[in-house]
């Protein structure tokens, strides 16, 4: 069985590899696709050229390959258009599995970011491929900068209120990916992935408190106040709306859900918050 990972250079796809191997699957079997094969020159596996914009190289990736696994891509606004050149190549070579990493509940969710996930489930479904949906919540890496903030401010500020998180380290959903690629039975199977703990952003400052060793409030801000926020630091109005809209998704409890599908799939809970925090430092 060879199977391929896109985006094997970025955060996930590299853990997905090192997910892969641990789990015995011979490095000779697994492609890691990117745009940049230099890049690769470190997973200890074979690195393909793989550019979302480059149809040929896509279908050259593909070719001859049993499963595949599509890590969403980053440029918001031209991942459907990116993943469908990766769908449309494994119909066509084939393909007998295919993973894909969504976003909760994609299809009815009013998080900013579903929309582009939601319309690349109907594309895998319309190809007819078998697959598996992956619905990962919000990695804590994600918080990366905020830590870093509040380790200098002693403040964490955002639009979120009283909304939950149940965000897991990506190594939790690298190995659901994994296991998923290579295991039986997956096919057709729709998981919404997220961390043991759904948290608040009170919680969330209070695990930052015991990484940085300092005290760190949460201040709530409403979504004009978060704008003024974002415009002052220097984000453009794009960015800056696009950040409050996805706060206000998150007081809404668009990220709220967890219900023990993902520490069932990798055997083990997921990675505790203040642990996926102490991490980053």
């Amino acid at each position: 069985m060879t199977i391929l990972v896109t985006g094997s250079t970025g955060h996930l796809g590299r853990l997905i590899i090192d997910a892969l191997l641990a789990r015995g699957v011979d490095a000779q079997t697994i492609r890691a696709g990117a745009r940049d094969v230099a890049k690769g020159a470190d997973l200890g596996v074979p690195v393909v050229h793989l550019d979302y914009t480059d149809p040929e190289s896509v279908a050259a990736a593909v070719d001859g390959v049993d499963t595949v696994v599509l890590v969403s891509g980053s440029e918001v606004g031209q991942r459907v258009a990116q993943h469908k050149a990766v769908i449309d190549a494994a119909k066509d070579a084939g393909v007998s599995k295919l993973v894909y990493t969504s976003a909760p509940k994609a299809t009815t969710s009013s998080l900013v970011l579903a929309p582009e996930h939601k319309a690349t489930e109907e594309l895998i479904a319309a190809a007819g491929i078998p697959a598996v949906i992956l619905r990962n919540n919000w990695y804590t890496e994600n918080y990366a900068a905020d830590l870093a903030r509040a380790a200098e401010t002693g403040v964490l500020s955002s639009g979120t209120g009283d909304g939950r998180v149940a965000s897991a380290s990506r190594r939790d959903f690298a190995e659901a990916a994994a296991v998923v690629a290579t295991e039986d039975g997956h096919e057709g199977a729709v998981y919404e992935l997220g961390g043991d703990v759904a948290w608040t952003y009170s919680e969330l400052a209070a695990a930052m408190s015991e990484v940085t060793g300092r005290d760190v409030s949460f201040v709530p801000l409403s979504a004009d106040e978060q704008l003024a926020a974002l415009r002052a630091a220097g984000l453009d109005e794009g960015t800056a709306g696009f950040v409050v809209a996805l706060d206000s998704g998150i007081r809404d409890g668009a990220l709220a859900d967890t219900d023990g599908t993902l520490r069932r799939l990798i055997g083990r809970p997921t990675t505790p918050l203040v642990d996926g925090l102490r991490a980053l430092r």
